[in-house]
C-alpha cells in the first residue's frame, strides 16, 4: 500500500476514473470505492447496490452511494454477471470508510471481457500519477 497524498492507493488493484477499485481474484473481480471516494464523500450513510445475477457494464452505473454530502452514482469499471454482494453494507454502510479496500468491498463479478476492459482502466502507476493531479487541483 502506497500513500499519495492523504490517500491510500493498493498497488494490487485497477482503478477507474469514477473512483471504484477492481481486484482480479481466481477469474472473478471483486470491485470497491476508493480511499480517494470515500474521503471525498465523507461519512457513508447508505449504499444501493444490484441483486446476484444482475448484470454490470463497464462505464454504466450500477447503483450508489449516500452520504451525508451527497448521492454519488456507483460506476462499473468492468463488465459481468454479479456473483455476490457485500450484505454487510446493509446494515454498516460505513464500512465503505472504514476499510474501503477490506470489508467496505461492495461485490463480486464473473468477468465478461476481463482483459480488454483492464486495458482500459487505469493500473497502479497511472492511478499514483492521476491522484498527485486531483490533489494539485484541490
Amino acid at each position: 500500500m502506497v500513500k499519495v497524498e492523504d490517500y491510500e492507493v493498493p498497488e494490487n488493484l485497477y482503478y477507474h476514473k469514477e473512483y471504484l477499485w477492481a481486484k482480479v481474484e481466481n477469474g472473478k473481480v471483486r470491485i470497491g470505492v476508493s480511499d480517494f471516494a470515500q474521503k471525498q464523500l465523507n461519512d457513508i450513510v447508505y449504499v444501493e447496490l444490484p441483486s446476484v445475477g444482475d448484470a454490470i457494464t463497464q462505464n454504466e452505473p450500477f447503483g450508489t452511494l449516500e452520504s451525508v454530502k451527497a448521492v454519488s452514482d456507483l460506476v462499473a469499471p468492468v463488465s459481468g454477471t454479479i456473483e455476490s454482494v457485500n450484505g454487510e453494507l446493509e446494515s454498516k454502510p460505513e464500512l465503505v470508510n472504514e476499510d474501503p479496500y477490506g470489508e467496505g468491498w461492495l461485490l463480486i463479478v464473473a468477468p465478461t471481457n476481463l482483459d480488454a476492459e483492464l486495458k482500459q482502466i487505469m493500473g497502479f502507476d497511472e492511478v499514483v500519477e492521476w491522484h498527485k493531479k486531483l490533489a494539485k487541483e484541490g
